[in-house]
């Protein structure tokens, strides 16, 4: 050992190095971070080992020393999973997962083999996708019995008869549409998706009799002001009534944004990078919370373990993260200088997205649980069966005739919380303070107020 970090400039004079590899799997990003800048700072190379994540999945090996990338700066702590419990629920059962094709399903595909099921299906509406992770997993675990399922949530028929076939024990269902414009312009996609496919995998896996259901939240379900996050605090609800009705444990996993994943910001920075910029960042001031998607999935199925019915498990996502420094450190990481290799542009916020994002909704309480990486919080429903089933019924009929002052007003019966980030925009202009109204972008604003349409 010639030294500490720190002597990292003087070791590079003196002993003619060329390149600094970070060996060090399980160190926090703010670690690799610090590493990182004390290279730059010395004008050497670095480079990185896979962190604790990537060992964990078997994709890589220690030995494989690759550039340092956006995820290493982000790292957190490792963390501690109950391996055993997790494999006592998953070994032998019968697993279904939807969207498996996806980022978090496929990912969860990956963890669920590994913990040796009875059988594993790999439920999706997209053949290339499921194809993927099916070419995938037969050449990681070809012990393991897969099936790949071409189906729609949204086809209630087709999901029934699949459950009752294969009749699976354990649900996770990430298929959802996740992209909050694209929602905001295509209301009926986001309400027969993400609230009537999780209403017609509920039923059908009560009728099949599932015992474990977990369904994939997002942070866009906490006081929503877009469709999106509306459309999965529907589908949280319904999983608590199916919960409550059942006795089984049906439970809900909230979380932010997953660093990579298909659509994301990272490969837009990456591809805008690539291109020589613009990088666009919609506000400087905008922020999200991440973590990797492996460690996503790691807390899902422990969360899984915790459930006894009902629940509502939120991730514990760190810090917030402001999307301008995630942007400076992609460019960063190209060996390029922002503002002057690449320039970075603003673009305003885009439609129904807040500024900052939260985890937990008003009147939610966040209670520890037996790990240190999950919350949860427990509500009960305001609206019995009856009144949901018949609000999902208006608010999809509104949807399909684009009458949007409709589909607002249902929603606000429906969630308490639910006020559209347009209408605090449209507020904050007649007050002439943009800004700070568009900080506090909250649904308890809307309470006030009476939308008309």
């Amino acid at each position: 050992v010639l030294g500490t970090r720190h002597d990292i400039p003087r070791l590079v004079q003196e002993e003619g190095i060329d390149e600094v590899v970070i060996a060090m799997p399980t160190a926090p990003g703010s670690a690799i971070r610090e590493v990182r800048a004390i290279c730059e700072r010395a004008k050497v190379a670095a480079k990185t080992i896979p962190g604790l994540y990537e060992l964990i999945n078997g994709s890589v090996t220690v030995r494989q020393i690759r550039e340092v990338r956006i995820e290493d700066l982000l790292r957190r702590e490792p963390v501690h999973t109950d391996l055993a419990a997790v494999e006592r629920y998953i070994a032998g059962a019968v697993v279904l997962v939807t969207g498996a094709g996806g980022s978090i399903g496929s990912e969860l595909c990956r963890q669920i083999a590994a913990r040796k099921p009875g059988q594993l299906l790999l439920l999706g509406h997209g053949e290339t996708s499921i194809y993927n992770i099916l070419s995938e997993l037969t050449r990681l675990a070809p012990k393991v019995p897969l099936v790949p399922l071409i189906a729609d949530v949204r086809d209630e028929d087709r999901i029934a008869r699949l459950l009752l076939r294969y009749k699976p024990q354990v649900i996770f269902h990430a298929a959802a549409h996740k992209h909050v414009p694209l929602m905001e312009s295509n209301p009926e996609e986001a309400l027969t998706t993400n609230v009537l496919g999780t209403q017609y995998l509920l039923q059908a896996a009560e009728r099949a009799g599932t015992s474990r259901f977990v369904l994939i939240s997002s942070d866009k379900a906490v006081n929503p002001v877009n469709i999106m996050g509306a459309s999965k605090y529907l589908a949280e609800v319904l999983v608590q009534h199916a919960a409550r009705r059942t006795g089984r444990p049906f439970v809900v996993v909230r979380f932010g944004n997953v660093l990579g994943s298909r659509g994301s910001v990272v490969p837009l920075f990456e591809r805008q990078i690539a291109e020589g910029g613009p990088v666009t960042v919609t506000h400087p001031e905008m922020t999200r919370y991440f973590m990797t998607i492996p460690e996503a999935v790691q807390l899902v199925m422990q969360a899984a373990v915790l459930g006894q019915g009902g629940e509502v498990f939120v991730l514990d996502m760190g810090e917030p993260i402001r999307i301008l420094d995630l942007a400076y450190d992609l460019i960063s990481l190209s060996g390029l200088t922002p503002g002057k290799d690449i320039e970075v542009v603003f673009t305003d916020i885009r439609p129904g997205e807040k500024l900052h994002e939260e985890l937990f909704g008003a009147g939610e309480e966040r209670l520890n649980t037996a790990h240190e990486k999950i919350f949860l919080t427990r509500g009960s429903p305001t609206l019995s069966e009856e009144e949901l089933a018949e609000g999902i019924a208006r608010a999809l009929q509104a949807a399909r005739r684009e009458d949007m002052a409709a589909l607002y007003r249902t929603l606000r019966e429906l969630i308490p919380s639910f006020c559209p980030a347009e209408e605090l925009l449209e507020r904050s202009t007649t007050k002439g303070d943009v800004a700070s109204e568009r900080q506090s972008i909250s649904a308890l604003e809307c309470r006030p107020s009476i939308h008309t349409g």
